[in-house]
């Protein structure tokens, strides 16, 4: 990037609660990953039945939802210009994600939309946030079109 201006105090103030955010989710994924079902602290049979029945790739599109948020978080504070791009793989990928789980499981059957669906919707939230926050930080000129 050519522009050596300062980005306004509001833009920097967003970057580290959107990087802490995706560092927050990295670190969700990568216990998931690891510890399964247990990652959540002592769970019920249920739990760890859905869990292991998760199928393979669900772990690779949790990674690329959570990775991917952290790589737009990282560029958004480099002022890069695939920020949005990788906004959007990440956004792609917790869709993809979370409609797996609503749609291909019986998770909502067992525990209720009131119990399942507000985290996802805040999840989903902040990714579209962060698809927003680039295209308008592209528009006041911090990071590059």
């Amino acid at each position: 990037m050519t522009d050596k201006t300062t980005p306004p105090t509001w833009f920097w103030i967003v970057v580290v609660v959107l990087v802490l955010w995706d560092v927050m989710g990295c670190f969700s994924c990568v216990q998931q990953i690891r510890l399964g079902a247990a990652a959540m602290g002592p769970v019920d049979d249920w739990s760890l039945k859905y869990y292991a029945a998760l199928p393979v790739w669900y772990n690779g599109v949790y990674a690329i939802a959570t990775f991917g948020g952290l790589l737009g978080g990282l560029a958004l504070v480099l002022r890069n210009k695939w920020t949005g791009l990788l906004f959007w793989v990440s956004f792609v990928a917790i869709i993809v994600m979370f409609g797996y789980a609503f749609a291909a499981t019986d998770l909502v059957a067992h525990k209720g939309w009131g119990q399942v669906l507000p985290f996802p919707l805040f999840i989903a939230g902040v990714g579209g946030f962060s698809i927003w926050f680039a295209g308008f930080c592209t528009k006041k000129g911090c990071i590059p079109a």
